[in-house]
Order: structure tokens, then sequence, then C-alpha cells
């Protein structure tokens, strides 16, 4: 008896995903846990894997298409066996949708965002288990924006397997941890190439860490030499961006706070830190640890909003905005209060590298509580940054020039650094939102209070 392979939900905000490759072709044998296909989330790409062993008989969809969650796509049967499926989704009606490209110009796929899919047809089965990395986190409600009431700690970074998925066992895991090692490209000797405790034994901090890339931007599609226009489809993640920030501007009612610090003493710790050689540590990982910390101070900026109440959270874990080339995800430092300044270095260059190839999972880009944004090393000087719902508040960090300013009564070159925080004023009051930035500029112009 044939088994149809509906595109799953592979992610708590995906409502439809777009087949990039099929791994198993028609005519292949598949067995339980073989990768079908790769699909494209609205922030990632991952896997669509075989709940059902047997033969791929047919593709009901090209590579290529989009589909919304619960369509069909596939069918897994005995060689030979008919197939009763429809040469598209939706009972033969072209529910995958291929992308229209500019004339004369190498346009992307069109990634629109669906409406809510509706439920599965009486004939069909029920959508099938949503895929690991989905199925560990908590699924949320409607009125949450589609976050998780709680998340979990993220794993920190582990071999990657072919899929770019961390492969390592738990006590691996708290060992990279605690030393602040990140574990991306460490041959493991465990089962199917997972890193065990073994393998970790003379490894350091500094020959773990890789150096950050350059700024990431945006990919631009010129217009074609004697074409007067080019028409580009968006992206699925350029869908998301448009949709969640037009949920901020427009509804949040949105003010700015701007406060300068002085960064002479940031600077010589950081330079200090890096000489010990287990691992270069950035200024923006020095901003996140403040701000983790400034946050432990007045808990009224690590909100959410929620419609009819606040979300205050105990819990501290940072977004950063991370530019890739189809625009931005915000990877989460978790518990960034409690992780030391060379864990959050690591953990920062490994999520970054990753989002940078669409390789995150979904619990590892959703559940901040506030966020940051870093345009600094563009030579941007200031800037507001737009805040991430339900998430109360963004601070938006520019880059450190010397200027001259009066220091111990006489003017003098000092390094400085702007940061400008959009408040939701639902949530955060302009007192509330000024004692916080106080208090994460002391932070930043006493770095042994990030240590203490």
């Amino acid at each position: 008896m044939s088994t149809k392979v509906v595109m799953e939900a592979l992610s708590p905000t995906m409502e439809e995903g777009r087949v990039v490759e099929w791994k198993k072709q028609e005519g292949e044998a598949v067995a339980v846990g073989d990768v079908l296909a790769e699909v494209e989330t609205d922030k990632a790409v991952m896997e669509l894997v075989a709940r059902a062993a047997g033969t791929m008989l047919k593709h009901v969809v090209p590579a290529g298409a989009t589909v919304p969650v619960s369509e069909l796509v596939a069918v897994i049967g005995e060689p030979g066996e008919a197939v009763d499926a429809p040469s598209g989704a939706n009972g033969g009606k072209p529910a995958a949708k291929e992308a229209p490209k500019a004339e004369g110009a190498k346009a992307e796929p069109a990634k629109a965002e669906a409406p809510k899919p509706e439920a599965p047809k009486a004939d069909a089965p029920k959508p099938q288990a949503q895929a690991e990395a989905a199925a560990q986190a908590t699924q949320p409600t409607a009125d949450q924006d589609n976050r998780p009431t709680s998340m979990p700690p993220a794993p920190p970074a582990g071999a990657a397997a072919e899929s770019g998925r961390v492969k390592a066992s738990p006590l691996a895991r708290k060992i990279a941890a605690d030393r602040g090692l990140n574990l991306q490209g460490v041959a493991g000797s465990g089962p199917q190439g997972r890193i065990v405790q073994r393998d970790l034994a003379g490894i350091t901090a500094a020959a773990s860490v890789a150096a950050p890339p350059a700024p990431q931007v945006p990919a631009f599609h010129p217009v074609p030499a004697g074409q007067p226009f080019a028409d580009v489809p968006l992206t699925q993640i350029r869908k998301t961006i448009a949709k969640r920030l037009g949920q901020s501007l427009g509804p949040v009612p949105t003010f700015y706070l701007t406060i300068e610090a002085d960064m002479e003493r940031v600077a010589e710790a950081r330079e200090a830190l890096n000489a010990l050689g287990e691992g270069k540590v950035s200024f923006n990982d020095i901003t996140i640890k403040a701000v983790a910390l400034a946050l432990r101070q007045h808990p009224a900026c690590n909100a959410w909003w929620q419609d009819d109440h606040i979300r205050y959270w105990n819990e501290i874990h940072i977004s950063m905005a991370v530019a890739i080339e189809d625009g931005l995800i915000t990877p989460v430092i978790r518990h960034a209060d409690q992780k030391s300044l060379r864990q959050i270095a690591a953990e920062t260059k490994d999520l970054a590298a990753r989002a940078r190839t669409r390789k995150l999972t979904p619990e590892e880009y959703t559940g901040g509580t506030f966020s940051i944004s870093n345009l600094g090393m563009l030579d941007i000087e200031e800037f507001t940054a737009i805040i991430n719902p339900p998430e109360a508040g963004i601070i938006a960090i520019g880059r450190i020039a010397e200027k001259a300013v009066v220091h111990e009564g006489a003017v003098v070159p000092r390094k400085r650094m702007r940061l400008t925080m959009s408040c939701d004023h639902r949530v955060i009051d302009g007192a509330t939102g000024a004692q916080f930035l106080r208090t994460l500029k002391a932070m930043l112009e006493n770095p042994l209070a990030l240590v203490w």
C-alpha cells in the first residue's frame, strides 16, 4: 500500500516550503529516516525525511516548487504499484508555484507567505510528525506570535553532518559549553561521526573558533542592459521580513533613546583578552554580555507584548541580527547573562556562520527576549532599529570612533560608541528605558562589571 508524503511544518512559523532539491529520485529505494528532499522554509534549508520504507514512486511536485504545509509532494510504495496521486497537489490543481523569471535576468524562485493551511482532506493522511528540528521546539500559540512559551538553552556548536546539523554527545556538549569551544569541524569518533568526550582532548577555544567572516550584504539582481526594469520574485525570508517588520512599525508605538559610551577601557580589556590566545572576543560579543547583565538589573525591559498581557521574562535570551544574502535573521544567544565572554564569542561566530549557510534549526532563531543590531563594522555611526515583535526593545549599535572629548579636564581623543534603543511604549516607559541605557553605559565603561 502506498504512503503519501506531505509537506511537513519544519519550523514553528512555516506555512509553506520550497522543494530545493529531491534527494531521492523516482524508482529509488527509500528507508525510514532517509532524506527525501531539501526544503527551504522561511528561515533555513531543512530536510524532509521519509516516515515509511519502500520505493519512491512519484514526485508530485518538481524541484523548485513551493507547496503549502500538509499538501502532497510525493508517493512512496512498492515497485510497480499503481500511483493514485494527482500530478500536482490539491487534487490535480497546481498548488506548487514555479517562480517566474525576469526577462534576461536570473531570478530566484518565488516563495510567498501563504495563509494558514487548511485541514487535510478526508482521503489524505493527517500531516506526518514534525521534522526532528521542529519537534524539539515548543509549539507556540497564535496569540504569542509563533514564539515558544519557554525555550531550553541552545546546544553548543557541534560537529556538522552533511546537512550541517550538530552531532555530539550530551557530555561533549557540556564540556564544549564549559570551555567555550566551537565544535564545528571537529572530527567525531563516536557512532555515525558523533563527537564524544575523547575527541575534545587537547582542543582549545582558540583552535576551535574560526575568524569571523566579513559582514554579508543582501544580494542585488542588476537590471539587464537594454531592459527598463527587472521583476525579481520575493524570497521566502524576504516575505517574512516584510510581514514581521510591517507588524512592528505600524501597530507598535515606538520611541527612541540614544546614549554614547566611552569605549577606551573596553578596547583595552578586549586587547588583553585576545592576547591570551584562547579565542577572539569582538566588541559585539562584549556588548551582548553587557546588554544581558543590564537586563538582569532592569527586567522591565526583558519582556514581550502579548496583546492582553505583558510577559516579563526571568530568562535572558539575546537575539542578534545577522545579515544574510536574502535579508536578515536573528540567531539567539540563550541565557546570555550566564555565559562567559569566551562562550558568547564562540557561539556568536558559530551561529552567524550557520545563519549565512541557512543551516540554523528553528530553536536557534526563535524565542529571543531582547535584540541587538550592529552596523558599526560598516562604519555607521548611529541608526534606529525596528523592534522584532513580541519583544519590547532592541539596541542599535554604531561604530566605535575616536572623538575629541573633555576627559579629566582636558580635550583628548577617546573611543566613543553610540547606542540607540527602540522601545515599545506599551511595555517600556521613557524613564525605564533611560535607566536601562544608563546601566548599560556604566558596564561598558567599566568592563570589570562584566566578569564581577
